[in-house]
C-alpha cells in the first residue's frame, strides 16, 4: 500500500485541491448572497425613494403619473398603467408609462375595465402571470396594442376604498416577476393610497378656495347692478375655469313657454350653441328643469334621453348638467361637456360646480329681488305721473278749454279772432286725448311687457312643427324683450310665419333652423332650410312679395338665396328707429 495517500503532512496530489474548490465555491456563494444583500438594499433605497417622491407632490394628476414611473422602476419593467376606477366600477382615467402618443392613439380608447383588468376590479388582489394570453379571462389586445407576455398586478387602497389598480408587463429580459417584485409593488400601492388621499384633501381645498372666490365675485356683479347678460356669461366662464370643461352653457326659461333658451356660453363653438332654443321635453336640460335633479351623462351626444340640444349640434362626450335653484324653483341649467374622446368628470368637480350652482341660485334670487324691488319704484312712479297728468294737467286743460269757449260766444263779431280761438281749443282737446292715451299706455305696459319677443318666437315655431312634421331649430340673441318696437314685433313675427308656412308647404325638408338676433342696432330674421329651394318655375310669389314690402316699410332689406348645400336661405333685416 501507498504510504503517501495516509501521511495527513503530504500535500502532494489531485486530493490537495478539494479544500481549495471549497473555499472557492463557498467565497462565490458569499459574494452571491452579498450581491442579494447588496440588491435588496438597493431595491429598499429606491422604493423608499419612490415613497418620497410620490408623497412629496401634491397636484393630483402628478402624483398618479409619478406613481407609475416609480413602479416600473422598481419591478424593472417596460411598460406600467394606473386605471383609476370610477363610480359605475369599470376605468375612468388609465396613465400609463412607456407607450408613445401615437401608439396610444393608433389603439384608441383606453381600456374600460374588461380581462385581466377586470379580474383586479372585481377581485382586489395581487396577481403574477407568465403569460396573459394563457389566463382564462384574457380577451387579448385591440388592433395596433404592443404584444405584452408576462404580467403583475396590485390594488391601490385608499383607506377602505379601492382606488385603482397598477398593472406592470413585460419584465426585462424576458424574465419572469417574482415574488419580491409582487410584494415591492403592494408596497408601493400602500403608500401611494396616502400620496393620493393627501393629494385629494389638497385639492379639494384648492377647490373650495376657487369656488369661494367665484362665488364672490359673482355675488358682487350681481348686486353692484351689472348687467344681467354680462353676469350670465360671467357666470359660464366661471363655471369652465374651474371645472376645465371643453363647454359651458346656461340655459334659462322663456316666459311660461315650458321651453329654455342658451343664453350664455363659454368654450370650443359656443357661439354655435349660444341662443339655442331648446324645447320642452326634449333635451336633457328641459328634463333637469322640470325635475330640479342633477345628470350625468357618458357620452353626450349620443345619449338617448336627448334629441336635441347641445349634443345635437356638436360633437360632445362626458357631460353633466345642474339645476341652477332648488327643486321648487329652479332658475336655469348649467351645462358641463368636454370633446368626445375628453375625460370624463370625477365626482369632486362635480360636487364643487354643485355648490357654486347653489351660491350663483342664491345670489340671482337676491338680484332678482333687487330687480322686483326697483320694478315696483318704476311702476309706483308711474301710477303718480299718470295720477298728476290726470289730475292736473288734463283737468288744467279741460279748464282752459272751457274758457276759450266761453270767449268765442262774445267773438261773434271777430271771425278772425273767433277762428285762432277755435283752432286752440282743438288743440287742447287733442292735447287731452294724447295725454290720456299716455296715462293709458303708462298703466298697461306691463300688462304688454309680459308677453315677450321671445315667447311669442318659441310659440310661433312650435305651432309650425305640425304641418312641417318636425320641430324646426330656434336660436335667439340679444334684447329681443326689451329692445325691438312693438312695430318691428309684429312684422317680424308675420314674416317668420309666412316663411315656416312656405317651407311647409313647398320646401319638403327634412330640417329648419330659425335664427333672430339684435346686433349692431338692426334686427335680423334667418330662416335656412334644407329642402329642394326655390322652383324657377314659380313666378307667382305674392308671400315673398309681402315680406320684401314688410322690410322696406321699415328702411330694412330681404334677401332669398340657395342655401348650401342644399335647400333655401332666407333672411330679413330691419333697422331699429332712433332714439330707443
Amino acid at each position: 500500500m501507498d504510504q503517501r495517500s495516509s501521511d495527513p503532512n503530504d500535500d502532494s496530489g489531485p486530493p490537495s485541491l478539494t479544500p481549495q474548490l471549497r473555499l472557492d465555491t463557498l467565497l462565490e456563494d458569499l459574494y452571491e448572497q452579498i450581491e442579494l444583500v447588496r440588491g435588496s438594499q438597493n431595491r429598499m433605497r429606491t422604493l423608499l425613494d419612490a415613497v418620497l417622491t410620490i408623497g412629496s407632490g401634491l397636484d393630483l394628476d402628478v402624483v398618479l403619473r409619478r406613481i407609475v414611473e416609480s413602479a416600473v422602476q422598481l419591478v424593472d419593467c417596460r411598460y406600467g398603467a394606473l386605471g383609476v376606477i370610477g363610480d359605475e366600477g369599470g376605468i375612468e382615467q388609465f396613465i400609463t408609462v412607456g407607450i408613445d402618443e401615437e401608439t396610444i392613439a393608433r389603439i384608441g380608447h383606453y381600456p374600460r375595465g374588461e380581462g385581466i383588468l377586470g379580474l383586479l376590479i372585481r377581485d382586489p388582489r395581487s396577481l403574477r402571470l407568465p403569460d396573459l394570453s394563457e389566463h382564462p379571462d384574457s380577451v387579448g389586445f385591440p388592433p395596433g396594442h404592443p404584444p405584452m407576455t408576462t404580467f403583475l398586478g396590485a390594488p391601490v387602497q385608499v383607506h377602505d376604498r379601492i382606488f385603482g389598480n397598477l398593472y406592470m408587463t413585460e419584465k426585462s429580459g424576458g424574465r419572469q416577476f417574482d415574488a419580491d417584485d409582487e410584494a415591492v409593488l403592494r408596497t408601493l400601492g400602500a403608500a401611494a393610497g396616502v400620496a393620493i388621499d393627501n393629494a385629494r384633501l389638497y385639492d379639494a381645498a384648492r377647490r373650495g378656495e376657487r369656488r369661494l372666490a367665484a362665488s364672490g365675485e359673482l355675488t358682487r356683479r350681481l348686486l353692484s347692478g351689472a348687467d344681467p347678460v354680462d353676469v350670465l356669461d360671467s357666470c359660464t366662464m366661471m363655471v369652465r375655469e374651474l371645472s376645465g370643461a371643453d363647454l359651458v352653457t346656461l340655459a334659462v326659461p322663456v316666459g311660461a313657454t315650458g321651453n329654455l333658451v342658451i343664453e350664455a356660453a363659454d368654450g370650443i363653438d359656443a357661439h354655435r350653441v349660444r341662443g339655442l332654443s331648446l324645447p320642452a321635453g326634449t333635451s336633457l336640460a328641459a328634463k333637469v328643469f322640470d325635475s330640479g335633479e342633477t345628470i350625468v351623462s357618458a357620452c353626450l351626444s349620443q345619449d338617448p334621453r336627448a334629441v336635441s340640444g347641445s349634443g345635437a349640434v356638436l360633437d360632445l362626450g362626458p357631460a353633466f348638467l345642474i339645476p341652477l335653484g332648488t327643486p321648487e324653483r329652479v332658475r336655469g341649467v348649467l351645462l358641463v361637456a368636454n370633446r368626445r374622446d375628453g375625460p370624463a368628470f370625477p365626482d369632486a368637480a362635480i360636487e364643487m360646480i354643485t355648490g357654486f350652482a347653489d351660491q350663483a341660485a342664491l345670489a340671482l334670487e337676491i338680484a332678482e329681488h333687487r330687480r322686483d324691488a326697483e320694478q315696483v319704484l318704476i311702476l309706483n312712479d308711474r301710477d303718480r305721473i299718470a295720477r298728476d297728468l290726470h289730475d292736473l294737467a288734463i283737468q288744467r286743460l279741460f279748464a282752459g278749454g272751457l274758457s276759450l269757449q266761453s270767449v268765442l260766444n262774445r267773438l261773434t263779431d271777430q271771425p278772425e279772432t273767433a277762428e285762432r280761438v277755435q283752432r286752440v281749443v282743438d288743440d287742447l282737446d287733442d292735447t287731452i286725448k294724447i295725454v290720456r292715451s299716455t296715462i293709458y299706455a303708462l298703466r298697461e305696459r306691463e300688462r304688454s311687457e309680459s308677453a315677450g319677443l321671445r315667447a311669442r318666437l318659441v310659440t310661433e315655431v312650435a305651432r309650425a312643427a305640425e304641418p312641417l312634421g318636425f320641430a324646426p331649430a330656434l336660436r335667439m340673441s340679444g334684447l329681443l324683450d326689451t329692445d325691438v318696437p312693438d312695430d318691428h314685433r309684429d312684422e317680424l313675427l308675420a314674416v317668420l310665419r309666412e316663411a315656416l308656412s312656405n317651407v311647409a308647404r313647398h320646401a319638403h325638408a327634412g330640417a329648419v333652423e330659425v335664427t333672430v338676433e339684435l346686433v349692431d342696432g338692426a334686427l335680423r330674421l334667418r330662416v335656412a332650410d334644407n329642402g329642394r329651394g326655390v322652383d324657377p318655375g314659380v313666378t307667382r310669389r305674392s308671400g315673398l312679395a309681402n315680406m320684401r314690402t314688410r322690410a322696406e316699410n321699415l328702411g330694412g332689406t330681404f334677401v332669398l338665396a340657395p342655401g348650401r348645400p342644399t335647400g333655401t336661405l332666407l333672411e330679413w333685416t330691419v333697422p331699429l328707429k332712433t332714439g330707443r
